[in-house]
């Protein structure tokens, strides 16, 4: 809903900067305040509590600068009767309330996605992210003691850090399209971890704990024991109404985006059902020979549910014109292509929806993948493990290591962990909120949240993955709540036709990014590789040359394309 920065060990005459330097994330307003020898800002998104919840917020002699949603406000305000105790309808001020009751416990029952600095009356100073890293934060010590901030653009702006490039991290970019763990490629700055609370005093870190966002399955007994298919589509259709039904609190307008898979479809399908005016809903077609080209199954999932159904066409021109738009939104990298058309769909959808609600997180959570499905075949009938394939000996080592499970898990659960512990909150969770928030929009994954993870990944293999299907038990259901989605059709993957719109520039490109200085430090040979087109390679060359001059030189985004692609 907005952005953070702040200094603790301290007030700093720098924090003004910081905060201005995430304006687009909080297009209502900004805020500022030293309390307590910290100085805090907030760059507000305005959706709960339009008038009374702007931060920093106080209550029970405590502060807090948050952003993104905590779900389950209401329910902690009934519980710990809070009703008559609060001030404002803000979705951050039960839990300063019960943090007065039960220290950093309290951070244990929030249902959200959320980053956020709380400093209690007891002196304590925290600082948390939420368990699956919907919502971003990035630390860095020094001298004057510790700074945070939503996005790293904050740090440069404040002259609080100079733009030093991590080649190892920048490597593993290239390698898996996204970074690892909570490094960053910018020296001295490093990502809080899905799930950490870290406590800071005087400036400095104290403790850091992480909680998972995922639960270890419980050992099962008997076949005969378990729950039928037709109990667990009941438990279900119950969990995921559930979670859309609270991902809906907005005093904004709120919609989603719609492509023609089964996860959006799905949230479709409940928030049709829990509304009773038509859902808008936005969906991004190509206008490229051989695209994959998902308008068709959606628009057919919007007649059956009566939604308010916009699309938006993506052409050659959009391609040339957002890319480097994508790149200055994305300090922190990410070289996925589907950053594209979720841009072109923030474009769109801004001026009528504050909230979205997208569908990722379905497949990592029932098993969607066909590595999945491969990790579970023996090796004779083409099974592997579902790691990525690279060259790169080091980022490799670095990824499974990252992506290390428990050993008593399958190897379909397994694939899972690894994959919520690593490419979910440093591509596609990172893409959503930078594309996103660059609009002022918010985006909410109705997927990713405790409840419908504590009935999704501890299921039963054979609920996830049966033959050529993954997410059996999510079409099993969608099968009989929507059965115009097409539930048993056959993936069509998201597949941008980056490389028809740059094949016929490929040779110019190739010698201008050989020009850049930090390709040319990571990859010396990237000019030759651009040109002979390997699959998955062009794309990513050529976004991180632009990164690399609009985040490492300086460049304005268009002057980034000029020097890169001649336009």
């Amino acid at each position: 809903m907005c952005g953070i920065a702040g200094q603790l060990g301290g007030t700093d005459p720098r924090t003004p900067a910081m905060i201005a330097a995430l304006a687009h994330r909080g297009p209502d307003g900004l805020r500022l305040e030293d309390v307590a020898g910290a100085s805090l800002a907030h760059a507000r998104l305005s959706i709960i509590d339009l008038e009374g919840g702007w931060q920093p917020l106080h209550a029970a002699g405590s502060t807090v600068v948050g952003n993104g949603e905590i779900y389950n406000y209401l329910e902690l305000a009934d519980e710990w009767g809070l009703r008559d105790s609060l001030a404002t309808g803000s979705d951050f001020e039960p839990l300063l309330h019960l943090y007065a009751q039960e220290g950093e416990r309290a951070f244990g029952r929030l249902r959200g996605m959320y980053a956020f600095c709380l400093i209690g009356a007891d002196g304590r100073a925290w600082l948390a992210r939420d368990p699956f890293g919907i919502k971003p934060l990035y630390i860095m010590e020094h001298a004057g003691g510790l700074a945070f901030a939503s996005e790293p653009r904050a740090f440069f702006a404040a002259g609080l850090m100079t733009r030093a490039l991590d080649e190892a991290a920048a490597r593993e970019l290239l390698a898996f399209n996204y970074t690892l763990g909570s490094r960053t490629v910018f020296q001295g700055l490093r990502r809080l971890a899905p799930g950490e609370v870290v406590e800071v005093r005087d400036g400095r870190i104290v403790s850091s704990k992480r909680g998972a966002a995922l639960l270890l399955p419980r050992k099962t007994g008997e076949e005969a024991a378990k729950p039928t298919e037709g109990a667990l589509i009941k438990r279900l259709d119950a969990v995921l109404e559930d979670s859309v039904r609270v991902h809906q609190r907005s005093d904004a307008p709120y919609g989603l985006f719609l492509s023609g898979g089964i996860d959006s479809a799905a949230i479709a399908t409940l928030m049709a059902r829990l509304n009773e005016r038509p859902v808008t809903a936005f969906t991004c077609g190509f206008d490229a020979p051989g695209a994959t080209d998902e308008r068709g199954r959606a628009e057919t999932v919007a007649r059956a549910l009566d939604l308010d159904w916009r699309e938006t066409i993506f052409g050659e021109e959009d391609f040339w014109r957002i890319a480097p738009q994508v790149a200055w939104a994305l300090d922190d990298p990410t070289a996925d292509y589907a950053a594209l058309p979720t841009w072109k769909l923030a474009e769109a959808a801004k001026g009528t929806l504050t909230v979205v609600l997208t569908g990722e997180g379905g497949d990592e959570l029932f098993g969607g993948y066909g590595r999945y499905r491969r990790a579970l075949r023996p090796a004779w009938l083409g099974g592997r493990p579902a790691q990525p394939r690279t060259a790169d000996t080091a980022a490799l080592a670095h990824w499974l290591d990252e992506a290390r499970a428990p050993t008593s898990l399958t190897p379909l659960q397994a694939a899972q962990w690894a994959d919520v512990a690593t490419w979910l909150p440093n591509d596609l969770l990172l893409k959503l909120d930078r594309c996103l928030m660059a609009h002022g929009l918010e985006g909410r994954t109705p997927f990713l949240d405790p409840e419908v993870a504590a009935f999704a990944y501890p299921l039963p293999d054979r609920m996830k993955a049966r033959g050529r299907h993954g997410k059996w038990l999510l079409r099993k259901w969608l099968e009989g709540a929507c059965p115009a989605a097409g539930a048993w059709s056959r993936k069509q993957g998201f597949t941008v036709p980056v490389e028809a719109w740059i094949a016929p520039r490929a040779a110019d490109i190739a010698a201008r990014i050989d020009g850049v200085e930090a390709v040319r430090r990571v990859r010396p040979d990237a000019g030759a590789q651009f040109l002979a087109g390997a699959p998955g390679v062009r794309w990513p060359l050529l976004f991180f040359a632009l990164w690399s001059l609009i985040h490492l030189q300086g460049a304005a985004p268009a002057e980034a394309l000029v020097a890169v692609a001649g336009r």
